[in-house]
């Protein structure tokens, strides 16, 4: 047993991490109010989905370079690890993580997943009046009518289900678990054992986040413009 002696603060979100879940929020939610009032708005429903989209390249690539626990590696779970979770959880058992724990992080994976099947599909979506993807002129007819189902239905409803569940998780760990994941992700710091590594979150890695984050949006950038260079990336 761990004695009080032995535990800190530790650096589990860096900043980086941090602000990618705040601007998220706020570009899915300008998503969804721009497409429900339409009309003028929709053009800003573009832009928030261009912003998605240089978010979630973002998290992937930080998921590689990030700090510690911001790294796919630390905490994509193994299918013993999850079924052994899963049969924690059934059996009243539960161990606090000091990140993602299995179950959040195959979340995190599947959302990233739907948001960037929801941007692409909308580029290459028309609704026949006054909106069309920058991407429509350029695939098969075939391709603008299964993208255009897909983006109003099928992802539109996925994300809704995964924002839901989402969450319901945080609720459910924070009144029937004990466990409060949201301030950790709003501070970045939790109360752990004094071994625990620490994610890196200096000026210099914040900085080197900025210049991936910009990298990211350039790269955006030229897929919106893919059609209209003449294919030239």
């Amino acid at each position: 047993m761990t004695s009080n002696t032995d535990l800190r603060s530790i650096r589990v979100w860096d900043l980086p991490t941090r602000v990618f879940h705040v601007l998220l929020i706020a570009a899915v939610a300008g998503l969804f109010i721009t497409s429900e009032i339409g009309g003028d708005l929709m053009k800003f429903h573009f832009w928030f989905g261009y912003g998605v989209l240089s978010l979630v390249f973002f998290r992937v690539i930080w998921g590689l370079l990030g700090g510690h626990w911001s790294r796919f590696v630390n905490f994509l779970p193994t299918p013993a690890q999850l079924l052994a979770y899963i049969n924690n959880i059934r059996h009243g058992s539960h161990t606090p993580t000091v990140g993602h724990n299995p179950m959040g992080a195959l979340s995190v994976f599947a959302m990233l997943v739907v948001l960037m099947l929801q941007v692409f599909s909308g580029l290459m979506s028309d609704d026949e009046i006054s909106n069309a993807g920058p991407w429509t002129s350029w695939v098969a007819s075939d391709w603008v009518s299964w993208a255009t189902n897909f983006h109003k239905e099928i992802g539109s409803n996925a994300l809704i289900a995964l924002l839901f569940l989402h969450v319901a998780s945080v609720l459910y760990y924070k009144y029937f678990k004990s466990e409060d994941l949201l301030t950790p992700m709003l501070k970045g710091d939790k109360v752990l054992p004094s071994d625990t590594p620490a994610s890196r979150d200096s000026t210099t890695s914040r900085l080197f986040a900025l210049g991936v984050w910009l990298g990211c949006a350039y790269a955006v950038f030229r897929l919106v413009n893919w059609a209209s260079s003449g294919l030239d990336l």
